[in-house]
């Protein structure tokens, strides 16, 4: 195996920080999307989220990221208060653009209006609220 590729192994160190962070607890309801991704639930009804898979789609999101060539290019959007803070620091880490708070209809689409943005990459933090 080539060093690039050991580089994106999951180590023990990846496995302590992910469970330091909570990563693992999703919530009670239990969308039929997700199932793919829970290792089990547990007594009190909370979901596990299997980590192994949490990893995989962590270094897919990464290499579409780091695909992009202009990080301007990527516009990060969160209209909940519980993502704003990780959505801008992810956007000034990375050089990406940040929409925080309420997003204006018509951004990405309507050509005329002067906020105008025709991004190569959209990421979300929640698709139900940021759509």
């Amino acid at each position: 195996m080539s060093r690039a590729l050991a580089v994106l192994q999951m180590k023990e160190e990846d496995v302590l920080k992910l469970l330091a962070a909570g990563t693992r607890l999703s919530g009670t309801n239990l969308d039929f999307q997700m199932e793919q991704y829970i290792y089990k639930r547990k007594s009190d009804g909370i979901y596990i989220i299997n980590l192994k898979r949490a990893w995989e789609k962590l270094l897919l999101a990464a290499r579409a990221i780091a695909a992009i060539e202009n990080p301007a290019d990527v516009s990060v959007i969160s209209s909940r208060n519980t993502g704003q803070r990780a959505m801008l620091k992810f956007a000034a880490a990375t050089g990406a653009t940040p929409i925080a708070g309420h997003f204006t209809p018509g951004t990405f689409t309507n050509q005329i209006q002067a906020a105008f943005r025709e991004p190569r990459l959209l990421v979300v933090t929640d698709p139900r609220a940021d759509h």
